[in-house]
């Protein structure tokens, strides 16, 4: 027993110094925000996402020494998931220390033989820490004045650099509640009160404070965005009201918040009480816990699987050049399978997709990339499966499948969450939802290229419309950094015959790219095109893609807002 006590021990020490160092980490955004320390915020974002790797790593090497001859009993790894199990009965943070766990056993087994037995598949401890909600958040009884509980949140939360004008944010944020919250929402109770959450949560160039109303049973969700001026103070951008604004904010198309959450479950609680209807696997995930984000996920997804009947389908919409996507009816993600050969004219290899896919969940999706948990050798009832489907997938993925029994075994898979494809919106939208839909694509181009993010392939099959009427990107095959691409302007021909050709008359080097080209992204719906070509012409001009970069090589960082412009508050000088 002892041998197995020191593994345990030295699992969970890994944990302990993962977990103090992911703090650290965390805790240094608020003076990054202070000082407008952009760059080294999405260093820091990438640092905190590279760790649990990192840490995994480190622990591996005393892991091996400490089992010798039994690191890969199965046996042995059972009876120290008790011990683990032990343990951490009673830890904060056990449902994180557990996933950690489960981290080292797949880098031991090479994400093979993944069973309960041997790993925390599910918990015997439940899936959260029973936690105290009341413990982190902070409460104002409104006394007297609607105002004087504002300015005092405000003073709470404060930073190291004054306001920009604080009683102007008071009176802006008022005209919110006395135009929009009144009317919606009973504030005048005699028992009315604030639920702030205690700390910041920060993310690009912005930090919110997050919170609720109640009156009774009654509760409004609410955040408030505080931005930097960048000459040294803050002010409040806007006020937003409703579990729906406030699920946007913490939307699977954003990068994770840094937030100073010591017991992270406790603020998932109160969170998901805001978002009633977002998966709480989606905000470990925001909270920049997304390994134990997939690890919850992976548990909700079988209990579904267990409670349901219907079958796994192709995905509607037109089929992918290099992805083989499913879902079911009943489900809200979607299952992408990389295949075997693509379909030309795409040229890659397979671990080049891997790359993108990487590449995507550290960098800043700026609210138009969907985050994606990938999966490895992911078991399924092969009965769930179409017959369609199935033969879709030994047609054009059989090196990436198994059958073993009643299960089928994919070998490697990615899931996100589902959305309509934006060519089949388009197919029943009416005149105001097409303008409204085209100017959030063109949007989602523009907002991507100022992420230095070059999507490639633009067509609208490879854009996804939420459940809020934005549209995201998810198709990462062709993406590159924009600073990588040369954006080029088509020669003219410099005589009939280079006019009536077919194929290009100039040279076309690896990362040219003709902007005028981008028109045929819209071959066959004319009406988008029209509407596109009227709000977001300057796409199709070089200029303004070199625009773009040459912003981006001059260090500017970009402000991505999760939340529509209009709602910004006027403040009175040139924002």
């Amino acid at each position: 027993m002892e041998r197995k006590e020191r593994f345990a021990r030295t699992i969970l020490n890994g944990f302990e110094a993962f977990f103090c160092e992911f703090q650290n980490i965390t805790l240094a955004a608020k003076t990054r925000f202070e000082n407008a320390d952009w760059h080294g915020m999405q260093e820091s974002a990438t640092r905190r996402i590279d760790l649990r790797k990192e840490k995994t790593a480190e622990i591996i090497q005393y892991v091996e020494l400490i089992a010798g001859e039994y690191l890969k009993d199965f046996e042995f790894w059972s009876e120290v998931r008790d011990v683990y199990a032990d343990m951490i009965e009673g830890h904060n943070n056990f449902e994180i220390a557990e996933t950690f766990f489960n981290s080292v056993f797949c880098a031991v087994f090479k994400h093979r033989k993944i069973r309960d037995d041997y790993a925390f598949v599910f918990s015997p401890h439940g899936d959260m820490p029973p936690a105290d909600v009341s413990s982190v958040y902070k409460t104002y009884p409104v006394e007297h004045s609607l105002e004087e509980v504002w300015q005092q949140i405000l003073d709470d939360y404060a930073f190291d650099i004054p306001y920009e004008d604080q009683t102007r944010d008071v009176r802006n944020i008022m005209g919110v509640v006395d135009k929009y919250l009144r009317t919606r929402f009973d504030l005048d109770g005699y028992d009315v009160q604030f639920q702030v959450l205690e700390h910041h949560f920060f993310r690009n160039k912005g930090a919110y404070i997050v919170g609720r109303i109640i009156n009774g049973k009654d509760s409004m969700p609410f955040v408030l965005p505080i931005l930097h001026n960048e000459e040294g103070a803050v002010y409040v951008d806007t006020v937003l009201f409703g579990s729906d604004k406030v699920s946007v904010v913490f939307s699977f198309t954003r990068s994770y918040f840094f937030v100073d959450a010591s017991i992270p479950s406790a603020y998932v609680l109160f969170l998901q009480q805001l978002m009633p209807a977002k998966p709480i696997s989606e905000i470990y995930s925001a909270m920049g816990y997304n390994k134990h984000g997939k690890t919850y996920y992976y548990r909700c997804a079988y209990r579904h699987m267990t409670t349901t009947e219907d079958k796994f389908i192709i995905a509607p919409g037109i089929k992918g050049m290099v992805m083989c996507v499913f879902t079911m009816p009943s489900y809200d993600f979607v299952f992408k399978i990389i295949k075997d050969r693509f379909t030309p004219p795409k040229e890659m290899t397979r671990e080049q997709v891997k790359e993108k896919y990487s590449l995507v969940k550290r960098w800043d999706r700026a609210g138009r990339m969907a985050d994606t948990q990938e999966f490895t050798n992911l078991a399924f009832a092969r009965e769930r499966f179409s017959d369609e489907l199935m033969e879709e997938l030994y047609a054009v993925a059989p090196s990436m499948i198994e059958e073993h029994g009643k299960a089928l075994i994919i070998k490697h898979v990615y899931v996100e969450r589902r959305m309509t494809p934006l060519n089949l919106y388009l197919h029943d939208a009416n005149d105001e939802q097409v303008r409204a839909v085209m100017d959030e694509y063109g949007n989602a181009i523009k907002q991507l290229a100022a992420a230095n993010i070059f999507p490639g392939d633009m067509l609208l099959k490879n854009f996804g419309v939420t459940r809020h009427g934005r549209v995201v990107f998810y198709d990462y095959d062709e993406i590159q950094p924009l600073t990588e691409c040369n954006f080029r302007k088509i020669p003219p021909p410099r005589n009939e015959e280079e006019e009536m050709s077919n194929t290009p008359w100039y040279t076309v080097g690896p990362n040219d790219i003709f902007p005028e080209e981008f028109r045929l992204f819209f071959s066959g719906n004319q009406r988008a095109r029209k509407v596109f070509d009227e709000i977001h012409s300057d796409i199709y001009e070089v200029a303004f893609w070199h625009n773009l970069q040459e912003q981006i090589r001059s260090g500017y960082v970009e402000s991505f807002f999760p939340y529509r412009r209009k709602l910004r508050f006027d403040r009175g000088v040139d924002a």
